[in-house]
């Protein structure tokens, strides 16, 4: 009997701390990481107390988000994994991923401000994640005879990254996705 209350304590904790995620996503995309944590938790529809339980600091809060953003990122990529075409699953795990830099990098940058050491691992384990999918996905279309097999996955990532960089924003970044995928010469759509 005294593990019913308990269990229910830790179902309410994880109920909020998923409010909590899903208000400040919101928020920060709508108006960036400096957002008031005052308003993450009036939207959550929790008050401020609980939001500094579950996340202690601002950084805390925008690391959580920005893990779940890159978790999505790479289950995305495991899903495509199972599509018919290994080209075209390659190219939409792209195009997701150059959304999510263009989309994403303020609040990487914002969540990993307090010390090298720390913004160094969050980057290499964030890093690692994103490679690892990419590179399953860039094995498969290649061994499908669908993409480039002298195409390096370091090859791959610094034009990617490159677009991302280059366009002013997601959509400009995704156009010019296509046109590497494309060509100069492929289709305009």
């Amino acid at each position: 009997m005294t593990n019913a209350p308990r269990r229910a304590r830790r179902t309410d904790a994880a109920r909020n701390a998923r409010l909590l995620l899903s208000a400040a996503k919101e928020l920060f995309a709508e108006h960036g990481p400096g957002v008031a944590l005052d308003d993450v938790a009036r939207r959550a529809g929790l008050g401020n107390a609980t939001l500094y339980r579950h996340f202690p600091t601002r950084t805390d809060l925008i690391v959580a988000v920005y893990a779940d953003e890159v978790t999505a990122l790479c289950d995305l990529g495991a899903h495509l994994l199972d599509e018919p075409s290994p080209g075209e699953a390659l190219f939409t795990w792209l195009d997701a991923f150059v959304a999510h830099i263009s989309d994403k990098r303020a609040l990487a940058l914002a969540g990993t401000d307090t010390s090298q050491e720390r913004r160094a691992e969050l980057f290499r384990q964030w890093h690692d994640s994103m490679r690892s999918t990419a590179d399953k996905l860039l094995i498969r279309a290649q061994r499908a005879g669908e993409v480039r097999t002298d195409l390096t996955l370091d090859h791959l990532l610094a034009l990617t990254n490159a677009t991302a960089i280059a366009g002013a924003d997601a959509n400009e970044a995704r156009h010019l996705l296509h046109l590497l995928h494309h060509g100069f010469t492929g289709p305009t759509s």
